[in-house]
């Protein structure tokens, strides 16, 4: 403890008196300076490319234990080796060689992380793409395949009401996989995932994809439903919401079978998903693209009339830019308007101000990682270099790659957190190989277009980087965006290494062009919280709402529409219609909008054959107590072999209509497992799906209803036909299961 303290002490008055011209990030948080990272009272110093020393001490009583040193433990020689004048850069680096080390298990999958066994999609997938798939590319395979199930479909894992489809981001997978087969160049891996997508998203198409035309499922990672959305909001309200970061995933994961079919020789293929992700990349950009933000959209939520959540995403918004989904004009838009807190980018801005950190109110270093690849790709030197501070300032405090951070301190002070965690390990080291080292993956060939901010200028080298077989030894010397000279072997040459007939070890330098780069703004901003979301309900012909302390004023929706602005705390409804309340604090910040009220009353139809037991072999949980709750004489049961369900329902105004379920699902908890239940529906000759995740282990008597289906009705009578289809088989297989009670039928006022 005195060693390490002296030390410390040595590397403050080092950095003060030697170093202060090497100031790399300076944030009204923390700075890092030379070797240094200096937070507060808090520093951590990197005595060389092998040992890290701290003095952060967390906050009293956290449930984890705090690393205050690192010191080389594995045998990293045969990685690539960083040879760079920043003892920190070097160290930190060696740190995420050491801890990748450590996350490949003996039956050669990569763990998620210290404190989390096993492979998960997400994770795996994010983790490939930013780095894995050439440090550990047999390591990525495996662990890709390990999320195929028996049906050769991608895995969701388990997660909010039963996962897939409440969950939709799995298709991250695909992008994983061909950054694999970019990596090796083996045929028989592209045929072999060419197979899996295409099954996953013909699944998609039925299930996830909307009639607006962007896919359902929530924000792509953000898996703890209250940590990104409203409290009144159930698992099948966020299967409803249409998310930035999970459109993103889907548009690329069509791009990449549209480059598969192509490598292959599928002309059909390229036909059929390339109008597929054309249409998703115009929707995306028509419909989540915010003109009064210079950024896109978190998502649209709701129920009958989704309204926008304006937040910005940072995961979303980087793989927009990086997979081309965003212009040349809104990338750099978005690394310019996409706020910038003093300890680094948001998960999502601005926070929720009632619920805890994990998702919200935090960074993630794997998100920072990706937002300083959309930062150094669109040319933002700033946003750059504070991106990759956010990710070495915990990195070295911590001594460690932590999973997630506290916004307001910095701290690991969450509702969750690990240790050697693989995605942010794997974008630790992403920064030096894409950005430093600009190192590209193409089907055939190793591009390189480095990106040096001018403050890390300097001869850096990466000895032994693998590629194909061969071994590259790569010096950059300089800084800028553009090139000035590329050799190879002392052979100048286009910036390109081709995959074919190479082996041995090459010889490869280059010089920068010690350009100035463009300058672009950064928007670093205080971290905000969002007032409290109101409460609202319909009483007397009037919405009241609940009083929300500091607020500036409300703003009243109808179907989804402001139509007026008030500082009480009721409204006059003088029109039938879904209503919500949205509270505005006197800076602007909106909440969320209140849970929609609907004033017109809907026509409820009985289910046919109703009875009060179950007897499915597909029941999971028995119930605790006698059945109870339902309508009528009781429910009708559904699993793999029950017969479709066919009623009627009598139509007396013509119009468009909400279709809803009113079902139970007690097979499984609500934040976990993979129980959805999911079943087609035919109105007449139109073609929908209910989804009706879980609700709570054996909770058979807590009835929830549906996502709404639309449809449009003539007077008369119309047949209404439920039924299993290929399409709704979820990620569990065997169970697929639920009790309908009686479905509505709501007329939507214009």
């Amino acid at each position: 403890m005195k060693l390490r303290n002296l030390l410390i002490a040595a590397a403050s008055f080092f950095c003060a008196n030697q170093c202060l011209a090497q100031e790399f990030v300076s944030t009204d948080a923390y700075k890092w300076t030379a070797d240094s990272i200096i937070q507060g009272e808090f520093k951590a110093y990197a005595i060389d490319a092998r040992h890290i020393v701290s003095n952060y001490s967390a906050r009293p009583h956290y449930k984890m234990p705090i690393e205050k040193e690192w010191t080389l433990k594995n045998d990293i020689s045969s990685y690539p080796q960083l040879v760079t004048p920043n003892k920190l850069h070097t160290a930190i680096y060696n740190m995420a060689l050491d801890e990748m080390v450590n996350a490949v298990e003996p039956d050669t999958t990569l763990r998620t992380g210290k404190e989390w066994a096993g492979v998960w999609t997400r994770d795996v997938s994010y983790s490939i793409i930013l780095s894995m798939a050439y440090l550990q590319p047999e390591a990525s395979r495996i662990s890709l395949m390990k999320k195929v199930n028996r049906a050769g479909k991608i895995i969701q894992d388990t997660g909010s009401g039963g996962a897939w489809p409440v969950s939709s981001d799995r298709m991250v997978w695909a992008i994983a996989a061909y950054e694999v087969y970019k990596v090796t160049g083996d045929k028989k891996w592209l045929e072999y995932i060419y197979d899996v997508i295409k099954k996953s998203i013909a699944d998609d198409i039925e299930v996830v994809l909307s009639p607006s035309g962007l896919m359902k499922g929530e924000t792509s990672f953000i898996d703890w439903r209250e940590q990104s959305h409203p409290k009144w909001m159930q698992t099948v309200d966020v299967y409803g919401t249409e998310a930035l970061g999970t459109n993103v995933v889907h548009a690329t994961a069509l791009d990449v079978v549209v480059k598969i079919a192509n490598i292959l020789g599928d002309k059909s293929g390229i036909s059929y998903y390339g109008n597929l992700r054309d249409n998703l990349v115009k929707n995306i950009n028509e419909k989540l693209w915010l003109d009064d933000k210079g950024y896109y959209g978190m998502y649209f939520y709701g129920r009958n009339y989704p309204i926008m959540n304006p937040r910005a995403e940072t995961l979303g918004e980087s793989l927009a830019i990086l997979y081309g989904i965003a212009s040349e004009q809104r990338a750099e838009s978005i690394t310019e308007k996409n706020p910038n807190t003093p300890f680094g980018p948001a998960i999502f801005f601005p926070q929720i101000s009632d619920m805890p950190s994990y998702h919200n109110n935090a960074l993630w270093p794997f998100v920072a990682a990706y937002w300083a690849l959309a930062n150094a790709k669109v040319g933002n030197e700033e946003g750059t270099m504070l991106a990759i501070g956010s990710i070495f300032r915990p990195a070295a405090l911590f001594c460690t790659n932590k999973e997630n951070f506290n916004l307001d301190n910095g701290d690991i002070y969450t509702e969750l957190n690990s240790s050697n965690m693989l995605w942010c390990l794997s974008g630790n080291l992403a920064l030096t190989y894409r950005i430093l080292f600009g190192i590209q993956f193409d089907d055939n060939q190793l591009n390189f277009k480095p990106f040096v901010p001018k403050i890390m200028s300097a001869s850096r080298t990466l000895k032994g980087f693998p590629y194909r077989g061969a071994k590259l030894n790569i010096t950059v010397e300089g800084y800028g965006d553009k090139i000035k000279s590329f050799t190879v072997n002392g052979k100048e040459q286009a910036p390109v290494i081709s995959a074919k007939k190479l082996k041995g070890e090459y010889d490869i330098k280059i010089v920068m062009a010690d350009n100035e780069i463009n300058p672009l703004k950064v928007n670093r901003t205080p971290n905000v919280k969002a007032p409290i979301t109101p409460i609202a309900w319909i009483e007397n012909g009037e919405l009241h709402w609940n009083p929300i302390e500091y607020i500036g004023h409300y703003v009243v929706l109808r179907n989804g529409k402001r139509i007026a602005e008030t500082r009480q705390t009721k409204y006059d409804i003088v029109s039938d219609g879904e209503y919500q309340v949205i509270g505005v604090s006197t800076d602007g910040v909106e909440s969320f909008a209140s849970e929609p009220r609907n004033t017109v009353k809907p026509i409820m139809v009985q289910m046919p054959g109703e009875k009060s037991e179950m007897v499915s072999p597909e029941v999971s949980y028995q119930p605790k107590e006698k059945l109870e709750g339902y309508y009528g004489n009781g429910f009708v049961e559904v699993d793999h072999n029950t017969k479709p369900i066919s009623c009627r329902v009598n139509i007396e105004k013509e119009g468009n209509y909400s279709v809803t379920l009113r079902y139970a699902n007690g097979n499984g908890p609500v934040n976990t497992e993979n129980k959805c239940a999911i079943r087609t529906v035919r109105v007449d000759n139109f073609k929908g799906v209910f989804v009706m995740p879980t609700r709570g282990v054996a909770n058979w008597n807590d009835w929830g209803i549906t996502n709404p289906v639309h449809v449009l009705l003539t007077p008369g009578e119309h047949v209404v036909n439920i039924y299993f289809a290929d399409s709704n088989e979820n990620m569990n297989l065997d169970t697929n299961h639920a009790i309908i009670d009686c479905a509505y039928f709501t007329y939507l006022a214009e």
